[in-house]
């Protein structure tokens, strides 16, 4: 600003000498003494207009610099997984209603086994509201030393009882039926997404298809989760097949089982929705020790 007043207030006070040695030298106010002065008024114009555009030109350039680099600091949005976050888990997880050890467990993705040997929890996995539960593994259970009662020990007749027949336990079943069964499309559509096993990686993948039509079982095993409390998967169900293999079916429109039920390959255990999403789809995970893998390597052609 005062650059640009300096240089006009210079400007006026040489143009306007001029003027009056151009109309003194003139000979008066006659016609040529009015020629020579709208000549040297047009001149006076001409030099001021250069002046003023001398300054202009370089406020625009700076203003011009600045923008330029306001824009080159521009960075693009951060881009996050929805079904596997990427911050670090807490040191802790508090239990809330609808939640399971599972759901947990494949939240973080440790193996479920291994999250309740750290935890102490024993089969079938409890957890209450409210409940912290260490978000770590533990790969073996501790151990637990037998207590040495300080009474003699007396030997005493054992009598013959009936023996009632064991059945197999849920965990027992699972491994059975896991053991050589193959794996079968949930549904069938076509490849929306597939897995991604580097970066920010997409977990499972993405089967397209119409809006209500079944989803079955992959794989015969004990549901073991079934609610909607895992962000970006909408209604979910979890599918415990053996000790080391588990199943997720995501963006369901409805839940055709709940927690404990017995599931057999095959059997539609949901409606194909678009809960969590944009779009009709299913979501399919699998998973071996809690960690996942590409199911199109499990799934049969």
């Amino acid at each position: 600003y005062f650059f640009l007043k300096r240089s006009l207030y210079i400007t006026i006070n040489s143009e306007n000498m001029l003027l009056n040695r151009t109309f003194l030298g003139a000979g008066g106010v006659g016609l040529r003494g009015l020629a020579a002065c709208f000549a040297g008024v047009k001149a006076v114009c001409a030099r001021s207009e250069a002046v003023f555009r001398r300054p202009v030109k370089i406020v625009f350039l700076l203003l011009s610099i600045c923008l330029l680099g306001c824009a080159g600091g521009h960075r693009p949005a951060p881009v996050f997984d929805r079904y596997n976050p990427a911050e670090k888990p807490p040191p802790y997880y508090i239990v809330s209603a609808g939640d399971t050890l599972f759901s947990i467990a494949w939240r973080y993705g440790f193996d479920v086994q291994r999250l309740a040997n750290a935890n102490n929890i024993s089969p079938p996995y409890v957890i209450y509201p409210g409940q912290a539960v260490q978000l770590k593994e533990r790969y073996e259970a501790p151990s637990r030393q037998p207590v040495k009662s300080k009474a003699t020990a007396v030997a005493r007749p054992v009598e013959k009882k009936s023996v009632p027949p064991k059945v197999p336990s849920r965990s027992a079943k699972v491994a059975a039926v896991a053991a050589d069964e193959r794996w079968r499309w949930p549904i069938k559509g076509p490849l929306l997404r597939g897995f991604v096993a580097t970066g920010q990686a997409h977990k499972g993948i993405d089967i397209g298809g119409k809006m209500g039509e079944p989803v079955r079982a992959s794989r015969g095993g004990v549901v073991v989760y079934a609610g909607s409390g895992l962000v970006g998967y909408g209604n979910l169900l979890i599918l415990k097949h053996s000790e080391r293999y588990l199943s997720a079916y995501g963006h369901n429109r409805l839940l055709l089982v709940k927690e404990g039920d017995s599931i057999n390959a095959g059997d539609k255990i949901a409606e194909l929705g678009d809960s969590g999403t944009d779009s009709a789809k299913l979501h399919f995970e699998v998973r071996i020790d809690g960690k996942p893998v590409d199911p199109l390597k499990l799934l049969r052609r």
